[in-house]
Order: C-alpha cells, then sequence, then structure tokens
C-alpha cells in the first residue's frame, strides 16, 4: 500500500509523544497493532487487552502503537503529558504511544490516510468509525482490519498476529 506521494506505509512519518519523528519502518519486520485511542470512552477498557498482547507477543517480533485521537465526542481531551500518565498509571501501558492525530477529514494525519483504505472483514474501508479501531500491519505489508467491536484479543486478531510473527 502507497500513499499518493508515493511512499509506502511503513515510510509515511508521524510524531512521537516527544515531539520527534519517526515511520512504522523504525519498528523494523514487527508485527504492528495500530490503534486509535482514547482515555473517555466506553471502550477504554481495551487498553487492558491492548496491554496484554503486548506481554505476550512483544518479545516475539510484536508491538501495539496507541494513536490518542480527540474527534469522536471529545473522549481524549488531555495533553500529551496527561494521556502518557493515565496510560500508564491506570492501564500500565508498556507500548508507545504517539502524539494526538486526527483519523478522519481533511486535516486527518497522513498515516491514518493511507490505513483507511485497508478493507474491514466485510470488504468496506473509509472513514475510522470511532475510537480504538485497529488496523493489524504484517511484515509482508498487508493490512487487516478491525472495527472498535473487535476486542483485541479476539480469536481472529490473536490468529493474525501469530501467523505473522518472524521466525
Amino acid at each position: 500500500m502507497t500513499t499518493d506521494a508515493g511512499l509506502s506505509l511503513r515510510e509515511i512519518p508521524f510524531r512521537t509523544a516527544e515531539g520527534g519523528e519517526t515511520t512504522l519502518g523504525a519498528f523494523g519486520d514487527t508485527v504492528l497493532l495500530i490503534v486509535n485511542v482514547a482515555s473517555k470512552c466506553g471502550l477504554t477498557p481495551q487498553y487492558e487487552q491492548l496491554e496484554n498482547l503486548q506481554r505476550r507477543y512483544g518479545d516475539r517480533g510484536f508491538t501495539v502503537l496507541g494513536f490518542p485521537c480527540n474527534q469522536f465526542l471529545g473522549q481524549e481531551p488531555g495533553s500529551m503529558e496527561q494521556i502518557l500518565e493515565y496510560c500508564a498509571t491506570t492501564w500500565g501501558v508498556s507500548f508507545p504511544i504517539f502524539e494526538k492525530v486526527k483519523v478522519n477529514g481533511a486535516s486527518a494525519a497522513p498515516l491514518y490516510k493511507a490505513l483507511k483504505r485497508s478493507d474491514d472483514a466485510e470488504g468496506a474501508r473509509g472513514p475510522v468509525l470511532w475510537n480504538f479501531e485497529k488496523f493489524v500491519l504484517t511484515p509482508g505489508g498487508r493490512t487487516h482490519r478491525f472495527r472498535p467491536s473487535v476486542i483485541p484479543e479476539d480469536p481472529e486478531i490473536v490468529a493474525v498476529i501469530e501467523e505473522n510473527l518472524p521466525g
């Protein structure tokens, strides 16, 4: 999958929580679970399962990447410092959390503009529906999209992760 500028998904730059710049390529040939997160959402308890996956597979070539988003009813209103503190103290998050992004509309982050071209299980693509929409990116470049209601430890997500772990 490439952007309009001809960049591969792993080459699209985005900002770290500290204000630096990185790409998915910085994570090498790992399986990536990319998710837009929010602290004040009914789906926020999914953080627990995201962290469970990180702990279970993190040393085997997998990582969760969290992108805070305040686009859905203002459910991520805090500063980056507040978001990082909340994630660490409430959920014990050890996976990286990046700078707050927009996932829909003209000002959507370039990474999300590209991710939204991926089909979900029903073959639908387009806007992110809500907080905690998940995209699993395999080392081979395939993107699997899971809507917000699909929990992180759903057997379908776990199967994609396990089938694509390196080695």
